[in-house]
């Protein structure tokens, strides 16, 4: 794995934003798969999040390609405003999916899974989160715009991976407590969703 000493100042956004790229890709089939097999709600929504993100994350590198040819594009601006619907969609559906959960009933759920693999998620997001902020590229307003959306989320990324982490742990200690997981998803998404609203608001008018 690279180091942020790779990304000193003067490095492209482009690069910095493949690294982010590639490490949703990396973590996506694994949060899935033990998503699955632990029955959590919150470790599946985590890899969802990451597909959401990497399809933005592509959506982004193309538009900067763009705006390098064409410096008045609006492009990297929509695709910030794309980035930011991707999140507040996969916010709403985390919620009403947990909220159908809570009032159906959990389902038994693997703590030490759910534990493990999500502080792994926390530790590879926290480090796409420095790369990204440690940056005096000079990009265009729009650039500079998208990269600063992809941050927030990767940094929300790790923080969810984080809270998700102790919610397996206590799930797996107290051997039970599984209305965590759907409850933890709730919290984090209505989270998350306000900071995307409120880069929404920056973000507008194009």
């Amino acid at each position: 794995m690279s180091s942020p000493s790779e990304f000193q100042p003067g490095s492209s956004t482009s690069k910095r934003l493949s690294l982010v790229l590639g490490l949703n890709l990396t973590l996506l089939t694994s949060l899935l798969v033990v998503g699955l097999s632990s029955h959590s709600l919150s470790v599946f929504a985590e890899g969802v999040d990451y597909l959401a993100d990497a399809a933005g994350i592509a959506l982004s590198l193309i538009a900067i390609r763009i705006a390098k040819r064409r410096p008045a594009s609006r492009l990297p601006k929509i695709a910030a405003l794309s980035n930011v619907a991707w999140l507040l969609a996969l916010n709403l559906i985390v919620i009403v999916t947990s909220c159908v959960r809570l009032i159906e009933g959990s389902h038994p759920v693997d703590g030490v899974q759910v534990l493990v693999i999500s502080v792994i998620a926390a530790a590879v997001m926290g480090f796409g989160a420095v790369v990204l902020a440690d940056s005096n590229d000079d990009d265009d307003a729009g650039t500079h715009l998208n990269r600063k959306v992809i941050l927030l989320d990767t940094a929300a990324d790790a923080a969810t991976a984080l809270t998700v982490a102790l919610t397996g742990g206590i799930i797996a200690t107290a051997n039970g407590l599984y209305w965590l997981d759907p409850l933890a998803a709730i919290l984090i998404s209505l989270t998350v969703g306000y900071r995307a609203i409120r880069l929404l608001q920056k973000t507008l008018p194009l």
